[in-house]
């Protein structure tokens, strides 16, 4: 029998940074026995697991979803699936989560989200991360991530207006909410000043992407346990999935204006319609910033100012903590850490605390609803959810 909705009950988090001493299975046990005890469950009750894990090389694990089974002997013989979808593999597997709950064929589910990054040098995790783009035209496929969003910003600039202050901006942002985030890699602040100019500390990476402009090279996981509408109301905290979107574009960006995000932008537009919100109901919102022009563009996406005005959102201090709709109050991807495979179940877990008055970091008062959106490669795999925290 179908459920007619899907909640998260609990959630768990690891520290994001660079873990050295812990491997891959180390971080899936250690962020699964967290959900479990914050769910105050036995595993045996779980019904389904899905893990988010992009990988591409990164480690050696290539069949980590029974891993998951290595954190309790209760979860031997439960079905668990490896998804994966690019920097959006962890929302590949909550979707998935959220799907086997509505088809009826579970009424609990454990998704987990993680990746181990930082055991390989900075080329070879640029080399990975550059199999999520599109292989078969040479030009393309000679194009590293920084590259590409580096084209993005150039096109920005040669169409409207330069987007580097706006981008350092941005950055500094991100580093000031990190640094309430206990679990985010970098609490160092970092000034608009020092994020807009090209130093030694700052160089570029490819122009006109400067370091603090790049998302960093992070190992962690994250975990959320989903419920069935049955379910749900038995455990001590709810937030509601009350919409979700997956939009995926065509890989080669050939084929499509890279500036108009228009799956990110039809991934956010259908999660409200879904939910039966607008932009204005939303109380913070969490984004793929893994470079800073691509929060810029997620603006523009979300609908917040018109294309080529994105700059508003920040000049007018909508984005900035108590603003009108904070973005990333976690220190998002630019500071609390991208790793890849962990970074949209971590976006779901951090969203639960938000709307559950247990904000891990920085808070949204009183926060009803959180909108969350997760991408692979450039605008290509698109997640959008919408969640409302459950009122007495």
């Amino acid at each position: 029998m179908a459920n007619d909705s899907v909640s998260i009950v609990a959630a768990g988090h690891t520290q994001f940074g660079r873990l050295s001493e812990t491997t891959l299975e180390d971080l899936i046990v250690q962020v699964t026995r967290q959900a479990l005890q914050d769910a105050a469950i036995d595993a045996a009750e779980i019904d389904a697991i899905f893990l988010g894990h992009f990988n591409s090389g990164l480690v050696a694990d290539g069949f980590p979803a029974s891993l998951v089974l290595q954190a309790d002997p209760a979860l031997r013989f439960k079905p668990a699936t490896r998804c994966e979808n690019a920097c959006a593999s962890g929302s590949a597997a909550v979707q998935a989560g959220i799907n086997a709950i509505l088809s009826g064929a579970a009424e609990l589910v454990l998704v987990v989200g993680a990746e181990k990054m930082t055991s390989n040098s900075t080329a070879q995790v640029t080399k990975a991360l550059a199999g999520a783009g599109y292989q078969n035209d040479p030009e393309e496929a000679s194009l590293s991530f920084p590259q590409l969003f580096g084209l993005a910003a150039g096109q920005y600039q040669e169409r409207y207006q330069s987007p580097l202050s706006t981008m350092a901006a941005i950055a500094a942002k991100n580093h000031a909410n990190a640094m309430s985030n206990p679990l985010a890699q970098m609490h160092k602040a970092m000034t608009f000043e020092h994020c807009n100019a090209v130093s030694e500390s700052n160089p570029l990476i490819a122009a006109p992407l400067r370091l603090n402009d790049c998302s960093l090279i992070s190992d962690g996981a994250a975990a959320i346990v989903l419920a069935s509408s049955k379910r749900a109301r038995q455990f001590r905290r709810e937030v509601q999935i009350r919409g979700t979107s997956q939009v995926n574009d065509v890989l080669p960006i050939v084929q499509r204006d890279i500036l108009a995000f228009e799956g990110p932008q039809r991934a956010i537009v259908t999660a409200l319609r879904k939910a039966g919100t607008t932009l204005a109901d939303i109380d913070f919102a969490e984004v793929h910033d893994c470079f800073t022009i691509a929060e810029l563009l997620i603006y523009e996406a979300m609908g917040l100012t018109p294309r080529g005005e994105g700059h508003r959102a920040v000049d007018e201090g909508i984005v900035q903590a108590g603003g009108r709709l904070p973005v990333n109050l976690s220190g998002g991807l630019k500071a609390k850490g991208h790793p890849v495979g962990a970074t949209g179940v971590s976006m779901h877990a951090l969203a639960f605390h938000q709307l559950t008055g247990d904000p891990i970091g920085v808070a949204a008062p009183d926060a009803e609803f959180g909108l969350l959106f997760n991408m692979g490669g450039m605008a290509v795999a698109n997640y959008a959810t919408v969640l409302q925290a459950r009122r007495a």
